[in-house]
């Protein structure tokens, strides 16, 4: 596994198998990664110390991932100057509408990117193509993942087509 460039945390391991989505989209572009199982209510001077202490560590993006009140993200996103992405997870009463609200919410000069809820998949993505700004062989291997999608769906659209004059 390549050295760590990217922290994915979330703040149970319930969490874990939502989480470990975004680890497979880093592992199928060679990105390395840490993930840790850290609350912020629980224990917040573990969360304290993991996120202080990720730029020493060497990592540039951080994923966060949180449900109910979500404080993670906001509270990684206070103790870094690294690019924090928030995946609101579904859990509890409202479901995960409760984690997003808390998470895009932040006050100014604390940003957290935020992607849908139980997006970790695409919080994986985004943190490939903030990598990708550096690194030009990355940001190629992510137009080939593009050229891919498109690919596939020009496939679906002509199947359609096909299927359309068939009457089908």
């Amino acid at each position: 596994m390549p050295e760590a460039q990217v922290g994915i945390i979330c703040g149970s391991e319930s969490d874990l198998p939502k989480m470990q989505e975004a680890a497979r989209v880093l592992e199928s572009f060679g990105v390395g990664y840490e993930l840790v199982v850290a609350s912020a209510h629980r224990a917040p001077d573990l969360v304290h110390q993991w996120a202080a202490g990720a730029e020493a560590r060497g990592l540039k993006v951080i994923i966060a991932g949180a449900g109910m009140a979500a404080a993670l993200p906001g509270v990684v996103a206070a103790l870094t100057p690294l690019p924090v992405i928030g995946v609101p997870l579904r859990a509890g009463a409202l479901d995960g509408v409760d984690a997003l609200y808390s998470i895009v919410q932040m006050p100014t000069g604390v940003p957290v990117a935020t992607v849908a809820i139980d997006g970790a998949k695409n919080a994986g993505y985004l943190a490939v193509q903030i990598l990708a700004v550096a690194d030009p062989e990355l940001r190629e291997r992510f137009r080939a993942h593009k050229r891919a999608l498109a690919e596939a769906a020009r496939a679906a659209y002509e199947r359609s087509q096909a299927a359309g004059r068939q009457g089908v």
